[in-house]
């Protein structure tokens, strides 16, 4: 029987040693004190067995405890890190300290108590044991043992189920030391009597990590690619504390940057002036805003792209680490990407402009051709966005007006529409050489309405949709009055797009000092005070001062066309 525990805890140290040859500093830290406490409570069975004094018993009992206590939490924890479920650190703390507690009962034993009531020691040939009667403690700990086990399998199941980015070959291998670790506790006894199975659970849960921490490598590739990074020397790294100090750098960083070789580590980069000129204000923009971590550098007839980020001691950040890749083939193409596209764009916007002007050309063209029509209104499209092009540039040359540039551009454009709607009405009525008569009117009113059905119709295929919505309402409400009596909505003050109301001037300014059919054209004077009289009835009246600063304007251009 001794040989039997000698053998379980010689391959437990067996399997620690290979896990200390092939360790690496990504191991999840449960795993590596699994390793260190399943040799320790290996050797307390082991010396269990050998032991010739109750002393000695006890001493080598109080060992194998520390596998119950500790060791089948660290498997829990290990188990909950590997499937990525992340337990707060105050149930963790709170896990620990109810196991420490536990264990210190198990240290009172010499003198009976709450963990045994009473203890014997006991050998029979070559095999040695302690004959116990148990207190209250010990089914607290059969009970800890029992929540351990089954959180285990809980979060491997669930895991199983849920993450499906969870390797299940490494689930598996989660798994089968657990199932073999509950058989053994618990049935072991009625399986083998006298001899302890737990030593060969614990053996075949070593085999089993070790086996995990072979393939998890495999699966880690944060770990993976920062190795392969590191040891192929395709990217240079450079670190730097936050005092600026310097903490060292790969072959490939020196290589890019050869003044690095002259600095020491722990010392201050500004003993390079190069670096520091060079590298500080990378690293400074990158602490005032870390969207700002990426800086391109020529060197030696090739483009580096150099990534500032943190550097980090676990979860402290510690200072920063800069990233240095060969990106000369990717800022090739991008220039030469950029070229095409600079190419490619001049192209499409001289054909959109082109577009554009063919568009504008053919609303003109139509909105001549209605006009042609109408016996009374000749010109009065060329005219109409005149006055419009000259109330909108006094507007804009108030501060205080917020009409953009676009907006100017976008209503200008559209004036020449207004009266498209006309195209509808009778030829009767649109071309009669005296006043309408009520029934003729209604008749006339009707070039609003539909003069935004066919502003609509023309432009919905287009992608411009504030010109679009400004066109339509001015062709739809430029008939409008402030004070409600327009048609034909019969809108009110502000309830009148802004175009509408500046279109309600030119329109009716052009009316009074042209001439048509049916009359002749006023003086500006006449002209002038039958618009002011309008403002705040008729017009809006902010747009009042707009038009007594256009009036020198406008009657230049009336007087240029006689």
């Amino acid at each position: 029987m001794e040989l039997y525990y000698l053998i379980a805890f010689a391959l437990s140290c067996l399997l620690t040693g290979v896990y200390m040859f092939i360790w690496h500093r990504h191991f999840d830290v449960h795993i590596t004190l699994v390793f260190v406490l399943a040799p320790v409570t290996n050797m307390g069975f082991w010396m269990m067995a050998r032991a010739q004094s109750q002393e000695a018993a006890i001493v080598a009992f109080n060992m194998t405890f520390l596998g119950g206590c500790f060791l089948e939490l660290m498997v829990m924890l290990m188990v909950f890190s590997l499937c990525d479920i992340h337990l707060s650190r105050w149930i963790k703390t709170g896990m620990l300290i109810i196991s420490a507690t536990v264990y210190a009962f198990t240290l009172t034993i010499r003198d009976g108590g709450l963990f045994y009531k009473s203890l014997e020691f006991v050998r029979e040939g070559n095999a040695a044991y302690l004959q116990r009667e148990y207190g209250p403690v010990h089914s607290v700990f059969r009970g800890l043992v029992a929540v351990y086990f089954a959180m285990s399998l809980a979060c491997i199941l669930y895991s199983f189920w849920k993450k499906k980015q969870i390797s299940r070959k490494i689930l598996a291998l989660l798994f089968l030391p657990v199932v073999v670790a509950v058989i053994c506790y618990y049935g072991g006894r009625r399986l083998v009597p006298h001899i302890e199975l737990m030593p060969v659970a614990y053996a075949f849960g070593q085999i089993m990590y070790l086996t995990i921490v072979l393939k998890i490598g495999q699966y880690d590739v944060e770990d993976t690619a920062v190795d392969t990074m590191v040891q192929t020397g395709s990217t240079g790294l450079a670190t730097f504390d936050f005092h600026y100090h310097y903490l060292g750098s790969n072959q490939t960083a020196k290589e890019v940057f050869p003044e690095l070789n002259n600095l020491t580590v722990d010392l201050s980069i500004r003993r390079s002036r190069t670096l520091q000129s060079l590298m500080t204000p990378w690293m400074e923009e990158f602490l005032e805003n870390p969207a700002d971590d990426r800086h391109l550098q020529e060197k030696n007839g090739k483009i580096y792209l150099i990534t500032t980020s943190w550097l980090y001691n676990g979860k402290r950040r510690k200072g920063y680490q800069l990233t240095i890749l060969d990106d000369t083939k990717n800022q090739e193409n991008i220039r030469l990407l950029n070229d095409y596209n600079d190419k490619l764009e001049a192209e499409v916007r001289r054909k959109t402009e082109h577009i554009v002007e063919m568009h504008d050309q053919l609303i003109m063209s139509m909105a001549t051709m209605v006009e042609s029509r109408d016996n009374s209104t000749g010109g009065h499209i060329r005219r109409t966005s005149e006055g419009v092009r000259i109330l909108t540039a006094a507007m804009q040359r108030d501060p205080d007006n917020a009409l953009g540039e676009e907006y100017r551009r976008n209503l200008i454009k559209a004036a020449p529409m207004h009266d498209l709607g006309k195209i509808a009405v009778d030829d009767d009525v649109l071309r009669k050489p005296g006043r309408f008569t009520p029934e003729e009117y209604e008749e006339m009113k009707k070039h609003a309405p539909e003069g935004l059905r066919i502003v609509h119709e023309i432009l919905k295929g287009t992608d411009d949709d504030v010109f679009r919505k400004i066109a339509e309402n001015v062709a739809h409400y430029h008939h409008e009055r402030w004070d409600g009596n327009g048609y034909p909505e019969k809108l009110k003050g502000e309830e009148i797009p802004l175009e509408a109301r500046i279109m309600a001037v030119a329109d009716v300014y052009d009316a009074l000092v042209s001439k048509r059919v049916y009359k002749e054209k006023m003086s500006f004077e006449k002209a002038d005070a039958i618009m002011m009289e309008g403002m705040g009835s008729q017009f809006d009246s902010s747009l009042e001062k707009y038009y007594v600063e256009s009036r020198p304007a406008l009657e230049a251009y009336y007087s240029s066309l006689e």
